[in-house]
């Protein structure tokens, strides 16, 4: 069993239970289609940064500079009771069940879902 960090849409695994860690649900989808297009099963936007930190996180697909500050400051969301929370159990699970986080950023290396990945090995989840 472990945790996948994944880019929405991709192929999932046999028996994968998928999180959308994104602010907003895929536009032009039906609601009872997110599962059957691969995007998730469970929407999980505690795990997706905030409308103001989104905007950085933009800038920094291009800028270093942004990218740093960005990091920095979504961790700091991360780490607030509820998402930790949410975090924790994720990683408990990683050991336990085939699932997968993830959202729709092309580049991995510049999106939330590479921070999540630390943060989730941190609380010690089995990632794949």
């Amino acid at each position: 069993m472990a945790l996948r960090i994944v880019q929405l849409g991709s192929e999932r695994k046999e028996k994968e239970l998928r999180f959308g860690t994104v602010r907003r649900p895929p536009r032009g989808v039906r609601k009872e289609d997110y599962s059957k297009l691969n995007y998730y099963d469970v929407w999980l936007p505690i795990l997706s940064p905030s409308m103001e930190l989104m905007k950085l996180g933009k800038e920094g697909a291009t800028n270093e500079k942004a990218w740093n500050q960005f990091k920095r400051m979504f961790k700091a969301e991360m780490n607030q009771s509820e998402a930790a929370q949410v975090l924790n159990v994720l990683a408990a699970l990683s050991h336990h069940t085939q699932l997968s986080i993830g959202c729709y950023c092309l580049d991995e290396n510049r999106c939330h879902r590479s921070i999540l990945n630390e943060l989730l090995r941190e609380r010690g989840a089995d990632i794949q």
